[in-house]
């Protein structure tokens, strides 16, 4: 079956009984071309390769050494699945929007579920990888389930996002989140300069991180010996792992 904008609709005489979340793919503009989109709802496929005369796919991806039929993508309710067809490539989906995860594709695997809302889909390339992004269906949450007795449920990471410790959580996880590649982990001394007229010296930066390590978010060291920094890189990882510093808290930040 075929469905608006040539995708092909692989739902079945069933069909869905539901309201329909739309996925939208969309390559990303290069010198050469503009930006085209495809949008799917659930049931509706598109492929995605280099093509050739004989091997039709719906997002071309001019590049030698991605697979002439490379994947696969189909919309699933609120979700959608990727289907990587090459034999020898592994492929990556990125979260733009979080902390540096990402999602492993290996080849030959079926209808691997993305749990992003907005994606990067990043394939191995002949001279750097080449990508495509797709933007899912906003997805549902439950609203909040009030219990009428019993004990209340104590916070695992009790921060407070006006104290100065927080602030200075921030001006930590502030590379990876304006880069989720980023490895660079900032010092006391970068800390202080990104803070500004915060009044902190190095000692009170160097207490809060402390602090934090210690008594907010109990990190540990892994192994023996391990890196100076260790402490600073830990609180990175587990602050954007769980969402305890996120986008929009970099406004607590002095301006650029």
């Amino acid at each position: 079956m075929v469905g608006p904008a040539g995708v092909r609709d692989a739902r079945g005489p069933a069909g869905y009984g539901h309201a329909m979340q739309t996925v939208l793919i969309q390559t990303e503009a290069d010198e050469a071309d503009s930006p085209r989109s495809w949008e799917l709802v659930p049931g509706q496929e598109v492929t995605f390769g280099r093509g050739a005369p004989d091997v039709a796919v719906d997002v071309e991806i001019a590049d030698p050494a991605v697979s002439r039929l490379a994947g696969r993508i189909r919309a699933v309710d609120t979700y959608w699945v990727l289907t990587n067809l090459s034999g020898t490539h592994t492929y990556v989906v990125e979260n733009p929007e979080g902390g540096g995860e990402f999602v492993k594709v290996a080849p030959g695997r079926v209808d691997a579920p993305i749990p992003f809302e907005f994606a990067r889909v990043v394939l191995p390339g002949g001279r750097e990888p080449v990508s495509f992004l797709v933007f899912a269906a906003v997805h549902n949450y439950l609203d909040p389930v009030s219990l009428s007795s019993g004990a209340g449920t104590s916070l695992a990471f009790p921060l407070d996002p006006t104290a100065k410790y927080f602030l200075v959580l921030v001006a930590l996880c502030e590379p990876r989140l304006r880069d989720p590649s980023s490895q660079v982990i900032p010092t006391v001394s970068q800390i202080i300069d990104r803070l500004g007229d915060s009044g902190l010296t190095p000692s009170a930066v160097a207490f809060h991180i402390k602090y934090l390590a210690t008594a907010k978010l109990r990190v540990r060291q892994d192994g023996e010996g391990g890196r100076a920094d260790w402490q600073r890189a830990a609180l990175i990882s587990l602050a954007l792992r769980f969402d305890l510093v996120r986008e929009e808290h970099l406004a607590l930040l002095p301006r650029l």
